[in-house]
This record gives structure tokens, C-alpha cells and sequence, in this order.
């Protein structure tokens, strides 16, 4: 049985920004939806509400699908973008390529996953123009379907609304749909200084995979569908994947209270704020060095083996030797303090001596 003594000091856990508890404010938003009885599988007034805010958010009326997981607001969106003999292009770091188990080819019932380089782990234009073109109309071949780009990239990178711009231009010259992985949606936002609506619809992303659960919500993420055709077809995929919850005014009430008073930016602005000031720290110590420019709340560096290894005797967690030897990744939530990024830095210099 888990107990107390397993939960990782705030301080301590930079594994990634879903180690984090919740916002107090979701937590209370849960709580009043528990009480008093109201319909099932999304037709209360919890649900319409965050649907309604959802659509005052993006400036615009959109379709809005609440599920559990970030995995499967990926994988449903990109099931109704593409038939099966279709092809997605995403980045080779992409979350869809690496981390997702098959699942997006699952739920497209085949349709393949086709890396696009690009530094930074953002597509490049010129390399998308030709990919988007390849073997188009041989029956022989995979057909390209659709875009999916990362937003923040799992390497902390953010797309600037010309990059995203230009991408969804050349994806639909060539006739291929645009999705947007939105883990860290307000985190690049934040860092854009953007509406949602630049970010997404105004840019010319059709789909959107919102999320918050990395962000100070508990277990919601959400599918947002710019174009009206799709929301017969996401309506279904997402009761056959069984993401349509009996009690989803839960969902509803996280998300809700994440756009209220502006939450989710505060949150994402403290955890770029803390990745800032962890990098900044790094760099003034002899020994480590920052790898790129992180622009969200994930930052890569290489630790001397014996600052590692001191670190975990610690209890500090975060990811290490899983991309290359002497290559560690720490990620910064709106639960980090500058305490603890102080005391982080401490401990590096400590051991790095």
C-alpha cells in the first residue's frame, strides 16, 4: 500500500510537470461538483459550462471532447484526421513517435507515423514540403494525411505563430489536415505572449489536443475541433475508446476552474518562470552545460556522472541517461518555487565540486 513516504518533496521531483499535485481551486471545483445529482455522460450544466468558456477562450464556437489522458485527445484527434491508409507526419522527438505506444496507430486502425526533421525538434518547412508530396496518389504507399506538431515540443522548444503559420500552409497546398499536441499549450503561450486563437484556428490548426493535467489540473485533458465536420465522427470515437465518463461534470468542473481568473496562465507562467531561473543557474557552473534555448518549462543538460549520481542519493528525481550518456531532463511546474530551485542548484554545484 502506497503511503505518505512515497510522495517526492515538491522540491525534489522534476521528473515532469505531471509529478505535480493539483491547483487548490480544482481540487475545490471537484468537490462542488460531487454533491447533488445531475445527468450523466456529459449533459449537465457543468459540462455545457466549460464548453461555453472553451468557445469564449478560443473567440470562436468550437467543439469540445473532455477525456482522461493527453494520449487519447492525440489519438482520437488524429483518427478523425486520417484514414487508415493515411500517413502522419510529426518530428522524430514528437511525443506521438516516442512516447504513445503505438497507440495513434491504434486508434487510426494502421495508419503510419512518418518523421519529419528539423532542429529544435520543430518540423522544418522545406523538409514537411517534400514529405507532404511523397509517393502522393501511389496505391502502392501510405497516403500523407496529416501535420502534427508539438506545442511546446518535448524538448521545450516553441513554435512561433510564423512557423506555425507557414507549416499549415504547406500542409494544406498539399491538401493534408493540422493538428496541434497541446500538452503544454499555456506554457508556450506564455511564452508567445499569444492568444489561444493565434496559436491555433487564426494559424490554421484544425484540431487541438488541449491540455491540462500537466498544468495543475488532476485528470482532464480535452479534443478541440475547429471544424464542425468532425464532431459527428469525434462524438463516437470517443465513446468506442471509452472516453465519454458516465459522471463527466468532473472533468468539466477541472476545466473549468483552470480558465477562471486566468489560472492556467498563472500556473504556466510560474513554470517558465522557475525553468528560466533553473537554466540561468546552470550555466554559471563550471561543469554543466545547457543544451538549447529552452523557451517553456523543460530544459536538457549534461551533469558531470558524479553531480548524477549525487543528485539521486538526494532523492531528486528526473530523467537521466534516457537520451544520451551524461544527458539529464528537468521539467518545472507551477508547484516549483524559487526555494527549490535554489536548493537544486545548491546541490549541483555541491557535486560537481
Amino acid at each position: 500500500m502506497s503511503t505518505t513516504t512515497d510522495v517526492t518533496p515538491s522540491g525534489r521531483a522534476f521528473i515532469s510537470d505531471n509529478m505535480a499535485g493539483a491547483s487548490p481551486e480544482i481540487a475545490q471545483a471537484v468537490a462542488t461538483a460531487a454533491a447533488g445529482h445531475v445527468p450523466p455522460y456529459g449533459n449537465d450544466p457543468f459540462t455545457e459550462g466549460a464548453r461555453r468558456r472553451l468557445s469564449e477562450t478560443f473567440e470562436r464556437d468550437v467543439d469540445v471532447f473532455l477525456v482522461s489522458t493527453g494520449s487519447a485527445a492525440n489519438c482520437l484527434g488524429l483518427a478523425a484526421l486520417t484514414r487508415p491508409w493515411g500517413s502522419v507526419l510529426c518530428h522524430p522527438d514528437s511525443h506521438i513517435n516516442t512516447d504513445e505506444c503505438g497507440a495513434p496507430e491504434f486508434f487510426t486502425d494502421g495508419a503510419k507515423l512518418v518523421t519529419v526533421p528539423g532542429d529544435d525538434s520543430k518540423i522544418d518547412a522545406d523538409a514537411l514540403q517534400q514529405a507532404a508530396r511523397h509517393r502522393a496518389g501511389d496505391v502502392h504507399s501510405v497516403q500523407p494525411s496529416v501535420v502534427s506538431i508539438s506545442q511546446a515540443t518535448e524538448s521545450g522548444s516553441v513554435y512561433t505563430l510564423d512557423e506555425i503559420r507557414r507549416l499549415a500552409t504547406v500542409a494544406k497546398g498539399a491538401g493534408l489536415r493540422v493538428h496541434m499536441d497541446g500538452a503544454r499549450f499555456a506554457n508556450a503561450m506564455d511564452h508567445l505572449g499569444c492568444t489561444p486563437a493565434e496559436m491555433t484556428w487564426k494559424a490554421g490548426v484544425e484540431v487541438l489536443s488541449f491540455g491540462a493535467t500537466k498544468n495543475g489540473a488532476m485528470t482532464a485533458d480535452a479534443i478541440i475541433s475547429f471544424d464542425p465536420a468532425l464532431a459527428t465522427e469525434l462524438a463516437f470515437r470517443a465513446k468506442r475508446a471509452g472516453q465519454l465518463a458516465s459522471k463527466m461534470r468532473f472533468h468539466a468542473a477541472q476545466l473549468d476552474a483552470y480558465l477562471t481568473d486566468g489560472l492556467w496562465l498563472r500556473n504556466a507562467r510560474q513554470a517558465n518562470a522557475m525553468a528560466t531561473l533553473l537554466g540561468d543557474g546552470l550555466k554559471a557552473i563550471p561543469g554543466t552545460e545547457l543544451r538549447g534555448s529552452p523557451q517553456a518549462n523543460i530544459l536538457f543538460c549534461r551533469l558531470p556522472r558524479q553531480a548524477t549520481e549525487g543528485l539521486l542519493a538526494e532523492g531528486y528525481t528526473f530523467y537521466h541517461h534516457r537520451w544520451a550518456p551524461g544527458i539529464v531532463r528537468f521539467v518545472t511546474s507551477f508547484s516549483h518555487t524559487p526555494d527549490d530551485i535554489d536548493q537544486l542548484l545548491d546541490a549541483v554545484r555541491r557535486h560537481t565540486r
